[in-house]
């Protein structure tokens, strides 16, 4: 089923029963895609416009398409030929709307994440692969007197968001707490100023942002044949959803036909992010689309260890490396201290291949195939 977009809007709802039906949007510049394993869901474009996660996801009778009425067409954001950059800056954000906040994991997951979205209203515009900054309110503890510092988020939206009318951008946040190892409580005191910001904001709230940001996580879009293999633990998987809504969802300038294989680590089952949606992607593209999963805390390695994202690129190691040799594009996005036991693991594969992975990573930098965001 596609969405295909006209010059006017719709209101109310709209019920698919058939494969293929077309529906149209309020989008001039965007046609939505969406997979036939997804013809069950019902969808609120306006509240929470991504599958899976979402508890209105529920029913599985019909395909349903809640849409609110736009008063404004979205403005084609395809045609520039470079990304936008630090339009605001720390001391001149943008005042921007929370538009919804919910939380998208389960019960038994380790700690809370939420898909936040942030009505910008168009005034900040972004590609998939940069980040916004965020100031939450109040003082910069090290700094008396002055605002608190920036903290960067990476989109997890396409340029036209979760909405496709180019006004919002979504972000996955992780709610940062400190548990002290001697009470076994919490401490407020030390919880992350900015998570527990952005997640406790209910719709209508202001957050300031600032933005958007960075270069090297830009989708490259020049091979629409090209293989992009994603790496990610937790919240690293942001700039992986926009990617993929924009492969797969969206009917765009950008018409991929190469392969989109995700990595993603987390904790638990209860912890996976998005976890529907790419199953959705899996089922309805088979030939451009894989994606495994490491649980730490629920499967085992072949070592007998917790399975980590670097364990499960290793059972895949030939193929990695032989997409690598073709021209693949690899990133990382997550913790910082995923990095060490991943580099770790393909210098080991390297080695074993009889290969110097020293010499392998300089020339995949100087391919510019090599992309790593982490924090």
């Amino acid at each position: 089923m596609a969405l295909h977009a006209v010059g006017h809007c719709f209101q109310g709802t709209v019920l698919a029963p058939a494969h293929g039906a077309n529906l149209r949007s309020s989008s001039p510049c965007v046609s939505v895609k969406m997979p036939a394993a997804a013809q069950g869901f019902s969808l609120d474009l306006h509240a929470a416009a991504y599958f899976g996660e979402s508890r209105k996801a529920a029913r599985r009778d019909f395909f349903r398409v809640n849409a609110k009425v736009a008063t404004t067409a979205a403005p084609n954001l395809d045609t520039a030929s470079d990304p936008p950059l630090n339009l605001f800056k720390p001391k001149t954000p943008y005042t921007a709307t929370i538009k919804s906040v919910e939380r998208i994991v389960g019960d038994k997951a380790p700690g809370e994440t939420c898909h936040i979205v942030i009505d910008h209203g168009g005034n900040v515009p972004y590609w998939e692969g940069q980040s916004y900054g965020v100031i939450p309110p109040g003082e910069n503890p090290k700094k008396p007197g002055t605002p608190n510092a920036v903290r960067l988020y990476s989109i997890a939206s396409t340029r036209y968001g979760d909405d496709f009318d180019g006004k919002t951008a979504s972000l996955c946040v992780r709610r940062a707490v400190y548990w002290d190892p001697e009470t076994g409580k919490e401490d407020p005191a030390k919880k992350g100023v900015c998570s527990n910001f952005l997640c406790d904001r209910k719709p209508g709230d202001k957050v300031q942002i600032t933005g958007p940001s960075g270069k090297i996580m830009l989708l490259p879009e020049s091979n629409p044949k090209a293989a992009h293999i994603m790496i990610a633990t937790g919240t690293g998987i942001a700039p992986f959803r926009g990617y993929l809504r924009r492969m797969f969802m969206e009917d765009v300038s950008f018409k991929f036909g190469g392969l989109a294989w995700l990595f993603l680590g987390v904790a638990n089952r209860d912890s996976l992010l998005y976890h529907d949606e790419f199953e959705g992607y899996l089922k309805e593209y088979p030939d451009n689309f894989r994606y495994d999963i490491a649980l730490s805390r629920e499967q085992n390695n072949k070592r007998g260890g917790k399975m980590y994202v670097q364990d499960k690129i290793e059972e895949y190691s030939e193929e990695v490396f032989k997409l690598l040799d073709e021209g693949a594009h690899i990133y990382f996005c997550g913790l910082k201290g995923m990095m060490p036991g991943i580099q770790d693991t393909l210098k080991r594969v390297a080695e074993e291949r009889g290969e110097s992975w020293e010499e392998k990573l300089s020339m995949l930098k100087k391919k510019k195939q090599w992309h790593v965001e982490v924090y």
